[in-house]
């Protein structure tokens, strides 16, 4: 399971590495439910569904690390379905992602501004060691400090753990 989504647009490694398996906390969180169901609803966040052992994977691994907890759901029309629900660990890791997802994308919703308040033809003086607006320099040296306006290595973003 990735984060390919289902329809054109190809978003594998920009989004977080464990995004998946924050969706599937915040799915659970919304309603207990079994694999097939979260698979369809994976599928609704735009997340590739076509691997359901990479999901089942997921969420064994999210079991023994006690984020979920499942139990046999027994009907009479059908055969007895797992259905998994989120424990306290589980809450809390979902809190985690959610507060990190909030500030990457404030990271990244600055990144448009900052192009847009460029003026067309704008280049950097000193053979190209002039910092963006608000980049940081390191000290003493007075030349930028890249990191700071450096995008980290992605890693796709997979169900597995």
């Amino acid at each position: 399971m990735s984060s390919r989504p289902a329809a054109d647009g190809d978003v594998a490694g920009l989004l977080p590495r464990n995004f998946p398996r924050s969706c599937l906390l915040l799915l659970i969180a919304e309603q207990p439910s079994h694999g097939y169901d979260l698979l369809e609803r994976l599928s609704h966040l735009g997340l590739d569904a076509s691997d359901p052992g990479g999901l089942y994977r997921a969420l064994r691994a999210m079991e023994r690390e006690e984020l979920v907890a499942s139990h046999w759901e027994t009907s009479a029309t059908g055969p007895a379905r797992r259905v998994y629900r989120l424990t306290g660990a589980g809450r809390r890791a979902l809190d985690e992602s959610a507060a990190s997802l909030a500030e990457t994308q404030t990271v990244v919703a600055a990144y448009p501004v900052r192009h847009t308040s460029l003026a067309p033809g704008r280049e950097a003086s000193n053979d190209g060691r002039t910092a963006p607006p608000g980049a940081r320099s390191r000290a003493g040296s007075g030349r930028p400090d890249h990191a700071s306006t450096r995008p980290a290595k992605s890693q796709p973003a997979t169900l597995d753990a």
